[in-house]
């Protein structure tokens, strides 16, 4: 991994700090989650902040192995 210096104002970082704190994360690690969502979201503009941060959870969780396939019905009824 590349390690890349920016200075962010005073304000930015305290709030950093603060949502870091919420989301029990390292600072650091909030800022590489917000540039992830960031490039996500400017790449498909369309796409609300709320649906990116569920399909980032989804797959994690399907990283995680949680996930279950999914069983289609038998096509009665239909």
């Amino acid at each position: 991994m590349k390690i890349l210096s920016v200075r962010i104002p005073d304000e930015l970082k305290v709030l950093i700090d603060a949502r870091a704190k919420g989301q029990h994360r390292q600072p650091a690690d909030q800022v590489r989650r917000y540039l992830e969502v960031a490039i996500i979201a400017e790449d498909n503009p369309d796409l609300p902040f709320s649906f990116i941060e569920g399909i980032l959870e989804a797959q994690a969780e399907l990283d995680a192995g949680l996930s279950e396939p999914y069983e289609f019905g038998d096509g009665a009824g239909q």
